[in-house]
């Protein structure tokens, strides 16, 4: 399995990435040339997604090793890391990415070849990051049958990937085995990734969707036109709770109500161990004029008072399974995360 949608282009200098605010009305790529460049468009949300958030950090560390290694390759790392850091604090993706180049320098930094064993292990987290989705939607896809009405939340495709997807990529999976199923693609307020992205792939794609509006969902539920939600996650914790794109919280709860099956699926870097419980998740919080304008018009008074908290968290009593790349875990999660992760040992 290979990525399905091209969005990423390293050439051994500069990184391009295909602008997602500019989808689905153009495809339009830009290059980062510095770190600086790295950091705006993590920042700005040009590209987003939990996985491709680390990606492209990784990416941002080599490219300021390369601009600066005349100036000591360890301060370039440091460097890259303090700005990177501070561009999305919820996606927990971003820190592991930029722990794991740091640890890839410290066992390396003897060795002549530094800089390229930077790079390739920047490569690797991308490629890696496209098998571990492989393997997470060869054990959603156990979860879809043919005829059934799925929920998507945001975007958790391949856009926000390496290139296949998280709780997208079950249903790509479903829909390579030949099953027959309708996606519903929530459009996702305030910046749309639903309907931008996420209907933008599905059609790329040829899979049949319905786009909603968010607060369609619970009466499509209540209608039956719904039986399983799927979505992603930016960072799941020890008790199995989880932080996802604002609203996400909202579907968990409708679900419940309706006895509907609620998957989350995302990989092991998605995972923060260092936290007990949902609650403990830092939630960024965006600007205003995210909520007040649509493609640059307003849609409410400019001077309106706003708060915008890009995600919520959703505890672990509304989820009925979490798919990683190392299996399926089932409640209790905090039992079963353990497990999976050797906690303890």
């Amino acid at each position: 399995m290979s990525a399905i949608i091209k969005h990423i282009e390293w050439d051994g200098r500069i990184l391009k990435v295909l602008d997602q605010k500019r989808l689905p009305k153009e495809e339009q790529w830009l290059e980062c040339e510095t770190v600086e460049d790295v950091y705006r468009v993590i920042k700005d949300m040009n590209i987003r997604g939990a996985p491709l958030i680390g990606i492209v950090a990784a990416f941002g560390v080599v490219i300021n090793v390369k601009n600066n290694k005349s100036h000591g390759i360890e301060k370039a790392i440091n460097e890259a890391i303090a700005l990177l850091s501070q561009a999305r604090p919820t996606a927990v993706n971003l820190f592991w990415a930029l722990e794991r180049m740091k640890a890839t320098y410290v066992s390396n930094k003897r060795n002549k070849d530094i800089v390229e064993i930077l790079e390739q292990e920047a490569y690797k987290i991308w490629e890696e990051d496209v098998q571990i989705s492989e393997k997470m939607a060869e054990y959603g896809a156990r979860f879809v049958e043919s005829g059934d009405r799925i929920l998507t939340h945001c975007n958790a495709g391949a856009l926000a990937t390496g290139g296949y997807g998280t709780a997208l990529g079950v249903i790509y999976k479903a829909n390579q085995q030949g099953k027959d199923i309708l996606v519903y693609v929530d459009e996702t307020r305030p910046v749309l990734q639903g309907a931008r992205l996420t209907c933008w792939e599905l059609n790329k794609a040829g899979i049949k969707y319905k786009l909603i509006s968010d607060n369609m969902a619970g009466f499509l539920m209540s209608q039956r036109k719904i039986n399983k939600i799927f979505v992603g996650a930016d960072r799941i914790v020890k008790n199995g709770g989880f932080a996802n794109k604002i609203g996400t919280y909202s579907l968990a709860c409708l679900a419940k109500k309706h006895n509907i099956p609620f998957y989350v699926v995302a990989p092991s870097s998605s995972f923060d161990l260092n936290l007990e419980n949902e609650t403990q998740i830092p939630i960024e919080y965006r600007s205003r004029e995210e909520v007040i304008f649509i493609n640059e018009k307003p849609i409410a008074p400019v001077d309106s008072n706003v708060e915008n908290p890009a995600f919520d968290v959703t505890p672990p009593e509304l989820v009925t399974a979490i798919i990683c790349e190392e299996g399926v875990i089932d409640p209790p999660f905090t039992e079963g995360i353990s497990r999976i992760f050797n906690l303890g040992k």
